[in-house]
C-alpha cells in the first residue's frame, strides 16, 4: 500500500514539474506584453473568468496599471515556487519595481484548452523580509 501511495505522489510531482515551465512562460509572456502596452496580448493570458470580469483588454490594462504597477512596469521578475493548495496551482513570483522595492505575488493558474491561463493574482502583504 505504501508503494502505491509513493507512486501516486511521484506522478503528481512529475505532472506539477511538467506544468511549471509552461506556467512560468505564461506569466512571463503576460508581463512582457504589459510592459509593451500590448493589452490585447496580455488579456489573452487571462482565464475566461478574468476576461468575463473585465470584458475588454483596455479595462484589463487599466486595472493592472492602477492595481499592479509593479507588474505593469517591473524592474526584475523572479519565479519562485509552484504550489498545489487544495487542488489549485499557485505560482509565487518576486517582482522588484523600478524604485527597487520588492513585491511578492501569487498567481493562481488554470489549464484550459488554450493552455495555462492566469485565474487570479494576489499581492502578498509585506513580510518585512528582504530578498
Amino acid at each position: 500500500m505504501a508503494l502505491l501511495f509513493t507512486l501516486g505522489l511521484n506522478t503528481a510531482v512529475t505532472a506539477q514539474d511538467g506544468a511549471s515551465a509552461a506556467i512560468e512562460t505564461t506569466i512571463t509572456s503576460q508581463i512582457t506584453a504589459l510592459a509593451a502596452d500590448d493589452f490585447p496580448k496580455a488579456f489573452g493570458f487571462a482565464s475566461p473568468a478574468i476576461k468575463g470580469i473585465f470584458g475588454s483588454p483596455a479595462k484589463f490594462g487599466a486595472m493592472v496599471q492602477r492595481g499592479y504597477p509593479m507588474v505593469y512596469r517591473p524592474g526584475a521578475v523572479r519565479m519562485l515556487g509552484l504550489r498545489d493548495i487544495d487542488g489549485r496551482l499557485w505560482q509565487r513570483i518576486m517582482v522588484t519595481d523600478l524604485a527597487g522595492a520588492t513585491h511578492m505575488l501569487d498567481y493562481n493558474m488554470i489549464e484550459t484548452p488554450d493552455g495555462w491561463q492566469i485565474n487570479a493574482v494576489q499581492l502578498l502583504p509585506d513580510s518585512g523580509v528582504g530578498a
